[in-house]
């Protein structure tokens, strides 16, 4: 697991990210070696980032074969705040269905609405659950 020092104006910074962004790019390897980065909705629970997919994605397949994955911010736009990290993806299949986490609920609410689905249906969507465990912290 990776550590945090929140003490740090970095530590406060990633601390920040993983809390409030909607977004961050999940990094896969796909098949013959080229970085796949694909926008995701996510939850830091303090030790992992929750993920919920579509089925049959790419992303699945390339975890599934090569679960090292890595995970970055939006920097600021002249390229400064970076943030990634790296680590271990897994599918979760004990992992509970989105409509029943209440924090990630809260979070995504608006972008549910924006996409015309209820909790209920977007957990029917996206229905395959990842985690991921950071293993190693970077950026400036």
């Amino acid at each position: 697991m990776v550590d945090i020092d929140l003490s740090t104006d970095f530590g406060a910074r990633v601390s920040d990210h993983l809390s409030n962004d909607q977004v961050v790019w999940l990094t896969t390897v796909g098949a013959n070696g080229t970085p796949q980065p694909s926008p995701v909705w996510f939850l830091w629970d303090g030790e992992r980032v929750l993920i919920y997919s579509q089925p049959n994605t790419p992303k699945l397949r390339n975890i599934a074969r090569s679960p090292r994955v890595s995970l970055n911010f939006n920097s600021t736009p002249t390229g400064g705040d970076v943030v990634i990290l790296t680590g271990d993806a897994e599918i979760d299949r004990d992992a509970p269905p989105a409509n029943v986490v209440p924090d990630y609920v809260e979070k995504y609410a608006e972008g549910m609405r924006g996409l015309s689905m209820t909790p209920d249906q977007f957990a029917q969507e996206y229905s395959v659950p990842i985690r991921v465990r950071p293993t190693r912290l970077r950026g400036f």
